[in-house]
C-alpha cells in the first residue's frame, strides 16, 4: 500500500526506486532457490558431516565452519547461508558433543559479517553498487580485503565469548551423509560464475534457480509449500515495497544525501549501522544509496556489518530464528544481541581502517 501511494504522490521517484531495488530481490529469489537445491542434494550437510569427523578439537571445527559459512555467504548470499548452514553446523557440533552456541551464533553474525565480498552475497551491495555498474570482479577486488577482516575479528570475538562450547566433548557416532552430484552442484557453479562475471546477474541467477527447482517440482522431489517457506515471499515483498518508499522519499527529500557528503568514512559506516537497525538494512539502503553516496563502500561496511547489532538489522535474523528452532536448538536473541553489540564495533573499525589502507572508501 504505501508503494501504491508514494507511486501515486511521486511517480518518477517511485519508479526510479523500484528500477534500483527490484533486480537485488531477484537475485536473492533465484539464489534462494539454488540453495534449496544443493540442499536436497545434501551438500551442505555433508561439508558439516565432513568438518565434523577431520576436525581434531572444538577450535578447528569452529574455524572450519567458519571458513564454510564465509564461502556460502559470498556466493550464495547470507540469506541462504543462515537457512541451510545454521541446522547443519548445529548438528556437526553434537555431533562431536559441543554445545551449539558458537556454532549458531557464529553462523549468523560471520553470514552478515562476511557479506562484503561480492555485489549478490546482500542485497544492499547490489543497491549501492548499482549507481556504479560494477563487475563482480572488480567488486571483489576492492572488498577482499575488507571482507577477511570484517569476517576474522566476528568469528574471534564470538569464538572468545563461547569458548565454553569450543571445548572438547564427548563425539556421537553418526552415519555419514553421502551428497549427491548433480544439478545443486550445477546451479552453484552456474550462479557462481554469473555473480562474478556479470555486471547485472539477477535475471541469469534467477532463471538457473527457477530451472533447477522446475525441475525438482516436475520430477515431483520437492514440494510447493516447502518451496514457499524458503523464499517468505510476503517477507520479501514487504521489504520490497518499504524500500520503493523510502527509496523514493531519499529523491525528493535531499535530508539523507546532506548528511552524508558531510561525513568521513567511519561516520558514514556508523549512519550505516544504525539506520540498518532503525529501519532494516535493505530499506536503509534504498534510502541512502537513492542518491550516488560519497563514500559507498564504507556505507556498505555499515549496512552489512551493522546488521550484527539487533534482529531488525536484516532479514538474516529472521531466517536465521526459525532455521535454528528447526534444528532444535533454542537460540537467544538477547545473546545474539550481546554478541553483535561486542563485535561491531571492532569489526567495523578493521573494515574501515582496511578501506583506508586500501585507499577505497
Amino acid at each position: 500500500m504505501g508503494a501504491l501511494a508514494a507511486l501515486w504522490l511521486s511517480p518518477h521517484d517511485t519508479s526510479s526506486a523500484a528500477s534500483q531495488v527490484w533486480s537485488p530481490f531477484v537475485l536473492v529469489t533465484g539464489l534462494l532457490l539454488v540453495g534449496l537445491v544443493a540442499e536436497r542434494d545434501g551438500l551442505f550437510r555433508a561439508a558439516g558431516h565432513r568438518l565434523a569427523r577431520l576436525a581434531p578439537n572444538g577450535i578447528s571445527l569452529y574455524v572450519g565452519a567458519t571458513v564454510l559459512v564465509a564461502f556460502v555467504t559470498a556466493v550464495l548470499n547470507l540469506d541462504t547461508s543462515v537457512v541451510f548452514l545454521t541446522p547443519v553446523l548445529a548438528h556437526a557440533a553434537r555431533s562431536r558433543g559441543h554445545a551449539e552456541g558458537a556454532w549458531v551464533y557464529g553462523c549468523l553474525l560471520v553470514s552478515n559479517a562476511g557479506s562484503l565480498l561480492l555485489p549478490g552475497s546482500n542485497l544492499t551491495n547490489l543497491i549501492v553498487a548499482g549507481h556504479f555498474h560494477v563487475s563482480g570482479a572488480a567488486f571483489f577486488r576492492r572488498m577482499a580485503p575488507v571482507w577477511i577482516v570484517a569476517v576474522v575479528v566476528t568469528a574471534v570475538v564470538v569464538a572468545i565469548m563461547e569458548r565454553r562450547t569450543l571445548r572438547a566433548g564427548t563425539p556421537v557416532p553418526t552415519r555419514p551423509s553421502r551428497p549427491t552430484f548433480g544439478l545443486g552442484l550445477f546451479a552453484v557453479t552456474a550462479v557462481t560464475v554469473l555473480v562474478v562475471v556479470l555486471r547485472s546477474p539477477a535475471v541469469p541467477v534467477a532463471c538457473v534457480g527457477a530451472a533447477s527447482v522446475g525441475v525438482r517440482l516436475a520430477t515431483g522431489r520437492e514440494r510447493r509449500a516447502q518451496v514457499g517457506s524458503i523464499l517468505s515471499l510476503p517477507v520479501l515483498v514487504g521489504l520490497f515495497g518499504v524500500a520503493v518508499v523510502l527509496g523514493a522519499l531519499g529523491r525528493s527529500w535531499s535530508g539523507p544525501a546532506t548528511v552524508l557528503a558531510h561525513l568521513d568514512a567511519w561516520g558514514t559506516a556508523a549512519v550505516g549501522a544504525v539506520a540498518s537497525v532503525l529501519l532494516n538494512n535493505l530499506p536503509a539502503a534504498s534510502l541512502l544509496a537513492s542518491r550516488v553516496p560519497p563514500r559507498p563502500y564504507a556505507l556498505l561496511v555499515g549496512l552489512d556489518v551493522g546488521p550484527n547489532l539487533f534482529v531488525s538489522g536484516s532479514l538474516a535474523w529472521v531466517l536465521w530464528l526459525r532455521a535454528a528452532r528447526g534444528a532444535g536448538t533454542e537460540p537467544s536473541v538477547a545473546r545474539a544481541t550481546l554478541l553483535g553489540v561486542l563485535s561491531v564495533p571492532l569489526s567495523m573499525a578493521a573494515a574501515v581502517g582496511t578501506l583506508a589502507l586500501t585507499g577505497s572508501h
